[in-house]
């Protein structure tokens, strides 16, 4: 078969690979980036369930708007109100299948072949393979513990005049860093400046284990004029009620998410209404406040416990900034006293070991950093936390 040339541009997922490794009984795996299953809401969504087939279960079953289930629309509307997002609508926000869908639909919308986009390096790797099969030339900016460093980013976009600017601002994956209130306000200013669309991924914002974070860019744009017209904000219920539901949204402006809508209609006609309903009903009983401590807390004892354990086992072996949300620990072996400093041999050491993580490299579009690598504290408990640093302390050592 001759199949389209686009499918040059990607590889298959370099954590799809990995988990084909994690068969091996008895394994700890830090790999994955999910939410614990044990922590889901499940009597919670159960209610939310038999409120959606009773109160309307015809619309609850048959297809729907294209845009999405008007009812959880309202309710999204009102949970953002609640995080500061003002002068948003009911009706500026399109219901995805999960916010990966709408990266694809401003893949499909924005890109041409040979277009620039800009992304973080490290990013989330799905985002890259997404841009890169529309035939983006995908453009790493630089970090730090407090985001892309928007210097940098400025002289990116002055020589490469991107379609897109791609970021995670709050508690990015991998790399756990949160921009700034001042990068914000300096990113937004960027976008109008340059007439760059920003792309706002927003998916862990929720997952704060101590203060809040600041406030999103589309939480911002409203103290930067002109910027909502250039900013797009991707959401999701994956990480704090269950990725199982496929529920995220896109906020875009006018003429963009209008686009978005017509694709949409060409991949899969509406996002399940079951699904819609489903997750209106919860947010409308008023659940989310009570699931959201909870997560909170559980995680952030758990990035506690990985923090400390990794201090113990591998010492000046690594270096990492602990983080203050999220699910991830993004470290980097500093090669002290001449250790190892290749992150993809302790990967292949460490599955040996009885421990699985995922190496850094492939979240990087250029340039990987091959020291790096991705933890994620989320599905393990505390006593695994610590017996999966022990383990890897050993891999280190060979």
């Amino acid at each position: 078969m001759q199949f389209a040339e686009r499918l040059n541009n990607v590889e298959t997922s370099a954590i799809r690979e990995l988990f084909k490794l994690l068969g091996k009984p008895g394994i700890i795996s830090f790999a994955g980036g999910f939410p614990d299953s044990a922590l889901f809401d499940v009597a919670g969504i159960r209610a939310a369930t038999e409120a959606a087939l009773t109160e309307e279960p015809g619309a609850a079953l048959q297809y729907g708007a294209t845009e999405g289930y008007q009812p959880l629309r309202e309710q999204i509307a009102a949970f953002m109100a609640g995080k500061g997002v003002s002068a948003v609508a009911p009706t500026d926000f399109v219901v995805t299948t999960g916010s990966q869908q709408a990266l694809d639909l401003l893949g499909k919308t924005m890109i041409s072949p040979g277009d620039k986009v800009i992304v973080e390096g490290p990013t989330f790797l799905a985002t890259i393979q997404c841009f890169r099969l529309y035939g983006a030339e995908v453009i790493s900016a630089p970090i730090d513990a407090q985001g892309v460093d928007t210097d940098a980013l400025e002289k990116l976009i002055a020589e490469h005049q991107p379609k897109m600017v791609y970021l995670i601002p709050t508690f990015g994956n991998p790399s756990g860093a949160t921009l700034s209130l001042e990068r914000r306000k300096k990113v937004l200013e960027l976008a109008v400046k340059y007439q760059t669309l920003v792309v706002e991924d927003d998916p862990y914002g929720d997952l704060y284990f101590d203060a809040a974070p600041p406030p999103s860019l589309l939480a911002l744009s409203s103290e930067v004029p002109g910027s909502r017209e250039w900013l797009a904000h991707c959401g999701s219920l994956s990480k704090v009620l269950s990725p199982g539901l496929r529920i995220g949204w896109l906020v875009a402006p006018d003429a963009l998410r209008e686009r978005a809508v017509m694709c949409k209609q060409f991949s899969d006609a509406n996002t399940s209404t079951f699904a819609q309903a489903t997750a209106a009903q919860y947010l409308k009983a008023g659940h989310m406040p009570a699931t959201l401590a909870k997560v909170r807390a559980v995680y952030a004892e758990r990035a506690q416990a990985m923090g400390a354990a990794l201090r113990k086992e591998l010492g000046d072996a690594v270096t990492f900034v602990a983080p203050q949300g999220g699910l991830f620990l993004w470290v980097k072996l500093t090669g002290a006293r001449g250790q190892l400093q290749d992150a993809n041999v302790l990967a292949k050491r460490a599955i040996d070991k009885g421990v699985a993580f995922v190496p850094g490299a492939p979240f990087f579009a250029q340039n990987p950093d091959m020291s790096s690598f991705r933890l994620s504290f989320a599905t393990a408990d505390v006593a695994k936390i610590q017996d999966g640093m022990a383990r890897l302390g050993q891999a280190l050592q060979g």
